[in-house]
């Protein structure tokens, strides 16, 4: 094994414990003991009978983890640095979890890119180009797939089910041979022990791994992954071994896929493979753990008749019909996972209601045999509410992060005990009953607004190509019009203006010169590069949800509510607590500004209701389409407000209208109907000549494309080059686009620079299947991560490659 395979899963032998989450509680509770942490000793006095955490945040309360990783990938520290960081945060959360006094803690849900990624380099499922020859996995192989490096690109990213968090899609074939390397699960179980704490192991489980998978490049689309289950049962063989050797008794399987509509065969599939491992998962605890939705009645009957099971775990926040499976049925003898508390959203568990639930289970199942649990991973919240000191008191009581949602979940094990803690029970009463009373959550103008939407259509008159051609009398635009997503590199020079300004140690005087000379710069670089339509870079922008958030009112913020997007990206979602309207213009002054500086097309760039909606932690006690039509009305003020101050481009992202499709293909229609209305709801009123463009990126769009098509807008850019080019099949199988579209010519998530020979070729490919008088030629999506010295040569590319094929058609004209 070479030096830095062994840094991806050693164990770290200086166990530096940091405090990577305190707790908070009634002032009434906490202890003032200074030799112990701010636990509650008395509430911790008695461990509760029975709770689990499905997984929890891995970046750390202020995004260590994400500073770790990007340092290495700069070559500033070194492997064993990183392995430190990472060991640190692991050891921390164990801690934690076991102070809290869960019963059954996680390990190997900390991952340094990517759980599925994680589960690839465990399997050896490595694809050829990146040239791993076998032994163990190290970072150097692991980061390549993850991000590509300077010969090969980077495997497909996708979104997690339906949340926005991306996971890394295993590229698979007939001819892959898995092999165990890497060693991870074991080694992190082994760590976790020698500090005290017996872990339950996570793994991806084998049929959801394979269900997640694509065909490998030029293996047939018809390829079933599922053809493989008895060639990686193997190495899952050999873990779970291992694991027991390590002394683990209880084993988590995670299988989502069964939230899915899957057919009779996938169903088999489940079966076959935990029948082929019952033998191997002899004398282990074996928990099947799913989330998300609802399991289907089908996949319900298939996973409680599996034998070697022991516990089977649901979501029912989100799965609230899955409770009806259970009273209708459920084996004698083992465990169910309650997931009670909601492991997607902020807001505080309502502890009596979640409580009632309990005791009805507990009348199914028994009491020694229900464990109170959270919904899913605590991965999709942020991490702790002690970080908030300048968060609204009022709100903050509303709220729960992952540190208060692991205590959430011992409270109620501890009730369900007979141990109920009178004092937290009613706190937490007094915050429901705050929520749901207080006058800054509801503006009855802005829901009689939204409740008058819902009969219309909210159409342009005109059709799209009547309006393509006024836009053209207007932009005058050449063939394969060259733009970019709308976001130039976020320096750490602008970084600290913007972070200055906040702490009012910059005035704004000063500010808003300081952010004129950015869009000045990233406009003359342009104009150089000779792209067609601008952008101003978006400097003055810190996060594009969290930016009009704080400009809309039903809105509050966090210091520290981070939350990871993939890899090092980690995202502050806005917490949406009541209703949204628009004080005043939020982003015409920095358009207008920038469109002083050129007269080339400058675009207005928006953040679209169904993002802002989907990107955000969202009110529950509501519909969520109410909250997108309000927030729909606010973005058409913006919209209309900025064609007023001459801006002809505006374009509305909607980047995350694919990831909030539901998970069964019952629910699609409804959620399509309303988010794609509020896209429209957004510009309906414009003029023809004014183009309005969208934006999506990483989802699988093909399934969706119709009512992509019904949006109705007059510009599509559209990720296309990390997913091979999966976008243009539905073109190529017949489907009728006549609207602007710009699949993303180069992945802009990696840190290589494709050639102008590269990004031409993809050009042609997608004139194969387009007409060259509606293709874009952009970036797959906005370039704030990356650096300028990637981004110059990349557009450069891209713009020369443009040209050339202009050339080629005017000579062959």
């Amino acid at each position: 094994m070479n030096q830095v395979s062994q840094h991806i899963l050693a164990p770290c032998t200086s166990l530096k414990v940091i405090s990577v989450g305190s707790l908070s509680f009634p002032s009434s509770l906490t202890t003032t003991n200074s030799n112990s942490p701010p636990f509650l000793l008395r509430y911790f006095s008695v461990r509760a009978m029975a709770s689990h955490v499905v997984g929890y945040p891995r970046m750390g309360p202020k995004r260590e983890l994400k500073f770790a990783l990007e340092s290495f990938w700069d070559g500033k520290s070194s492997a064993e640095d990183l392995q430190n960081v990472a060991a640190d945060l692991r050891s921390s959360i164990w801690k934690q979890m076991s102070d809290a006094g869960i019963k059954f803690i996680p390990s190997n849900t900390f991952s340094c890119y990517d759980q599925v990624l994680d589960t690839t380099a465990m399997l050896g499922a490595v694809p050829p180009r990146y040239g791993w020859n076998g032994g163990e996995i190290g970072y150097d192989v692991y980061f390549s797939m993850a991000r590509g490096n300077a010969s090969v690109p980077a495997m497909e990213m996708t979104k997690w089910f339906d949340t926005n968090y991306h996971y890394i899609v295993p590229e698979l074939g007939p001819e892959v041979n898995f092999s165990y390397a890497s060693h991870k699960a074991v080694i992190e179980y082994k760590e976790a022990k020698a500090l005290g704490v017996d872990t339950v192991p996570v793994l991806v489980g084998p049929v959801s791994y394979l269900l997640l998978s694509k065909p490998a490049k030029g293996v047939e689309k018809s390829f079933s992954a599922l053809s493989l289950i008895d060639k990686i049962l193997p190495v899952y063989q050999e873990v779970v071994a291992e694991l027991k050797a390590a002394g683990a008794t209880w084993i988590q399987f995670d299988e989502p896929k069964l939230v899915m509509d899957l057919g009779a065969h996938e169903l088999q599939a489940f079966t076959h493979a935990y029948s082929a491992l019952e033998a191997s998962l002899s004398g282990l605890n074996v928990l099947i753990e799913t989330y998300f939705a609802d399991v289907p009645v089908e996949a319900y009957k298939t996973l409680i008749s599996l034998k070697s099971v022991t516990g089977f775990g649901f979501d029912l926040v989100r799965g609230t019909k899955t409770l009806d499976l259970i009273k209708g049925g459920f084996p004698s003898g083992k465990y169910l996972f309650a997931g009670v508390v909601d492991g997607r959203n902020i807001w505080a568990n309502d502890l009596g209601s979640s409580l009632s639930v309990l005791h009805a289970l507990e009348g199914i199942v028994g009491k020694d045999k229900l464990v109170v649990s959270t919904s899913c991973s605590l991965l999709h919240t942020a991490v702790d509410l002690v970080n908030e000191p300048k968060l609204d008191k009022e709100i903050k009581s509303w709220l729960a992060f992952a540190a208060q949602k692991v205590i959430e979940v011992n409270a109620l094990a501890k009730a369900l005990s007979g141990q109920k803690d009178g004092a937290l029970f009613s706190a937490n009463a007094a915050a429901q009953a705050s929520r749901k009373s207080s006058p800054r959550v509801t503006n009855e103008a802005v829901q009689q607004a939204a409740a008058a939407l819902k009969g219309s259509d909210h159409r342009r008159a005109t059709n799209v190509s009547d309006r393509l051609d006024a836009q053209q009398k207007k932009l005058n635009l050449p063939i394969l019009p060259t733009t970019t997503i709308g976001s130039f590199p976020q320096t750490l020079e602008l970084r600290r203006v913007r972070r200055e300004y906040k702490a009012k140690k910059v005035s704004e005087e000063d500010y808003v010169e300081a952010i004129k000379k950015e869009i000045n710069k990233v406009v003359k670089l342009q104009e150089e590069l000779d792209i067609d339509v601008l952008v101003h870079g978006e400097p003055e922008r810190n996060d594009m949800v969290e930016y009009f958030g704080e400009q809309l009112s039903g809105f509050a913020f966090t210091a520290n509510g981070w939350v990871q997007s993939y890899g090092s990206r980690c995202v502050k979602p806005p917490i949406i607590y009541g209703d949204v309207s628009r004080p005043k213009a939020m982003t015409v002054f920095w358009s207008s500004l920038a469109q002083s500086m050129t007269k080339r097309p400058m675009k207005g760039m928006l953040t679209g209701p169904v993002t802002i909606l989907n990107w955000s932690f969202v009110r529950n006690d509501q519909p969520r389409f109410e909250t997108c039509y309000q927030i729909a009305l606010a973005i058409k003020d913006e919209v209309e407000d900025l064609e007023k101050a001459g801006i002809t481009v505006i374009q509305i992202d909607e980047a995350a209208l694919r990831e909030g499709l539901p998970l069964r293909k019952s629910e699609h229609a409804f959620y399509l109907n309303w988010a794609v209305h509020s896209f429209r709801i957004t510009n309906c009123g414009v003029e023809d000549s004014t183009q309005i463009h969208t934006h999506m990126c990483y989802s699988n769009f093909n399934d969706i494309i119709h009512s992509i098509i019904d949006m109705d807008a007059d510009v599509i850019t559209i990720e296309n080059s990390r997913s091979d080019e999966k976008l243009l099949s539905v073109f190529r199988e017949g489907v009728k686009y006549g609207a602007g579209i710009g699949p993303g010519v180069y992945d802009i998530h990696s840190p290589r620079i494709p050639s102008e020979e590269e990004i031409a070729d993809r050009v042609e490919k997608m004139l194969a299947v387009l007409e060259s008088n509606i293709l874009w030629v952009n970036p797959d999506c906005g370039l704030k991560t990356r650096k300028y010295a990637e981004v110059k040569p990349a557009l450069s590319n891209m713009v020369a490659a443009a040209k050339r094929l202009r050339t080629k058609f005017a000579s062959s004209q």
